[in-house]
């Protein structure tokens, strides 16, 4: 799971399938770090829309503000470019031997990736080729 502002990005990774409880951790993990109110762009994920997320950022009082994609545009968002630079340039040729090696040697790449500001740009920018 992953978050992107203008020049930096947050992730977490999880085993298996993301749910409710996961996207609660994400969104704790945002508000830890990021100060102020934070405006999330989600696509269609259904724990997205579960009733302990949506409780959950009622709970935070006006500091979530949330916003969704259209239905199968893939291409708006500025995540699915941060995870395809990260498959095509990062991971190639790369087969782990468990869930450990390859969360070690993703999370070296990500933290690689996010030290390169004009990198997170180019994410927004190829999303800005699709614009609502």
């Amino acid at each position: 799971m992953a978050g992107v502002t203008w020049w930096k990005f947050y992730f977490r990774l999880f085993p298996g399938a993301i749910r409710s409880p996961q996207v609660i951790e994400f969104l704790t993990h945002l508000l830890r770090h990021l100060p102020g109110r934070l405006l999330i762009v989600w696509d269609g994920l259904h724990s997205h829309r579960s009733r302990l997320v949506w409780e959950f950022v009622r709970q935070q009082r006006g500091r979530l503000w949330l916003e969704f994609l259209p239905a199968y545009a893939p291409e708006l968002n500025p995540v699915e470019y941060l995870w395809a630079h990260w498959k095509q340039h990062e991971l190639p040729n790369f087969c782990p031997d468990n869930y450990r090696e390859l969360s070690q040697h993703a999370r070296r790449a990500l933290r690689r990736m996010r030290r390169r500001p004009t990198l997170v740009c180019a994410f927004w920018e190829q999303a800005e080729l699709f614009p609502l």
